[in-house]
């Protein structure tokens, strides 16, 4: 892809196209870390990092959406120079069709990679596969600015065009740096937060056991969730750990998505004075 808006680009001289180009020169490189996260991000844990490396897929997405937002400033400081300058175009019918090409492509591979990052739970694909997405629109506005510019001989629209993309890439690469932002901050979704609560609440009641102070965290591929499981007083410490290890494997088996839960075993009678009095110390 780069290669091809490149050759398009010293074709025609456009501006937008040189957007286009300079955008895929990031994606370059942000293609290179997340290859690099996504082999770290599987590697098993150690005694140094006892929960893995999963979260590197947050700096990842990060890393990427920062670099998307450079490339739009930059873009949108070129578009503005060229415009000014008014410097000439040239072989715009060879080009638009190098850019239409790549454009085609770059739509079935973004699509390629959502699907399979939302399959295996991966965020570094699927942040990877929206860059690819947004760059294929992008191509898309390109060709769209360079045939009015054939239609109409109004060379303006070629700067435009790369503003109008420079902006496109702003909104998308801030959405990969918040979401990378969320994600290290532990943001609790509400939607996974719904979903827990219905299968926790169906999992327990078929226990007879309660459950209270959930939490959780993504990793990027994974979710590690804290919930306290409520047992009566009388309950053995044997067999309600039992049930606790039970309730554990069937989250881990019948959620949506891969996750671990860790429990912490309470009594149902004390559990709130007991609190209490830790809050008092």
């Amino acid at each position: 892809m780069l290669a091809g808006k490149t050759t398009a680009w010293l074709l025609t001289g456009s501006a937008a196209i040189l957007s286009d180009a300079a955008e895929s020169v990031i994606h370059v490189i942000a293609v290179g870390f997340a290859a690099f996260s996504a082999r770290m991000a599987i590697r098993p844990a150690t005694e140094r990092f006892r929960f893995g490396y999963e979260r590197i897929s947050f700096f990842s997405a990060g890393f990427e959406g920062a670099l998307i937002a450079v490339a739009g400033l930059g873009i949108i400081a070129t578009a503005i120079e060229r415009w000014v300058q008014g410097v000439p175009i040239r072989h715009l019918t060879g080009g638009t069709a190098i850019i239409l090409a790549a454009s085609v492509v770059n739509l079935w591979l973004g699509w390629y990679l959502i699907r399979v990052g939302r399959r295996e739970h991966s965020i570094i694909l699927e942040a990877n596969g929206k860059h690819v997405l947004s760059d294929s629109w992008t191509s898309f506005g390109v060709v769209l600015g360079l045939g009015l510019v054939l239609l109409t001989g109004w060379k303006p629209f070629d700067p435009i065009c790369a503003i109008a993309v420079a902006f496109h890439l702003l909104w998308s690469g801030a959405g990969l740096v918040s979401r990378s932002v969320k994600g290290l901050l532990d943001y609790s979704d509400p939607k996974t937060a719904a979903e827990l609560n219905e299968k926790l609440t169906a999992i327990c009641a078929d226990y007879g056991v309660q459950f209270h102070e959930l939490r959780f965290r993504s990793t990027g591929r994974r979710l590690l969730v804290i919930t306290h499981l409520l047992f009566p007083a009388s309950t053995a410490i044997g067999t309600a750990h039992r049930l606790a290890t039970k309730i554990e494997d069937r989250l881990a088996k019948e959620f949506g998505s891969p996750v671990e839960l860790i429990t912490h075993l309470e009594s149902l009678e004390d559990h709130s004075v007991v609190h209490a009095n830790r809050k008092e110390i």
